[in-house]
């Protein structure tokens, strides 16, 4: 039992919850090793949300509802860290969610499927194709969820996978704690936060949005600036952690 008032209280439920669906299935090995990356890059941070980081969660909030058609995809990690997350997404933003998987096997995808729906996430679900360009499973989607999808949000994402779908002419969101990766540097937007305070920040500005605020924060979409400001509040925070 990890007490609440232990200084890393919420990084050490996220630990466990993790730990507890990689002996479900839900959540790949591999993907134990690359939450501890992004874990180091949230010391960094102070653990927190940046100013940086929730002026992109505000401009995704309004991609998400100025697209055509809206598609948030799921992975093993990010169902188990943010399934309820998700779905509050879901009914804030009214994008679809579909599933997709580096590590695919159709018990893992039954297994995240099911962990969403009892969250109340509407998952699609139905006959994926070798839609997107790459050689791997993720290049495995449906017609109807991602094949069709003008934005598509993808936290925790793979960078071929994101420079795939950029190459297709979809926006891509992505929520990244590092923002040197591959996928910081190809997302049209990413928002360089922790995956459970990124999620409800943006489900929040989607019933925020002041009227014309939104087309303003995309019109305005800076990438590469959004990534330089998370750099130099990384950089200022190591430049006082001894003082």
């Amino acid at each position: 039992m990890i007490p609440k008032d232990h200084p890393r209280y919420r990084s050490l439920v996220a630990r466990e919850q993790l730990a507890r669906c990689a002996r479900e299935g839900i959540v790949a090995p591999e993907g134990l090793a690359a939450h501890g990356r992004g874990e180091a890059f949230d010391y960094l941070l102070g653990e927190k949300t940046t100013e940086s980081a929730a002026l992109a969660e505000r401009t995704a909030a309004a991609m998400l509802l100025a697209a055509r058609h809206a598609v948030i995809s799921v992975n093993g990690n990010t169902a188990a860290l943010a399934a309820a997350e998700i779905a509050a997404l879901q009914r804030a933003s009214g994008a679809d969610v579909e599933v997709n998987l580096f590590h695919r096997t159709q018990e893992r995808i039954e297994r995240i499927t099911r962990l969403l729906t009892e969250h109340g996430v509407r998952v699609l679900t139905g006959t994926p194709e070798r839609i997107v360009p790459l050689s791997h499973d993720r290049a495995l989607s449906l017609p109807e969820g991602i094949g069709d999808a003008d934005v598509v949000l993808v936290p925790l994402e793979d960078g071929d996978r994101c420079a795939a779908l950029r190459e297709m002419g979809k926006a891509v969101i992505t929520v990244d704690l590092n923002p040197l990766s591959r996928t910081a540097r190809t997302a049209s937007l990413t928002i360089v936060d922790e995956v459970t305070r990124a999620i409800p920040a943006i489900a929040a500005a989607c019933a925020s949005l002041e009227p014309g605020e939104g087309e303003r924060l995309i019109a305005s979409l800076d990438n590469t600036y959004l990534l330089r400001a998370a750099i130099d509040e990384m950089r200022e925070r190591l430049a006082h952690a001894l003082e």
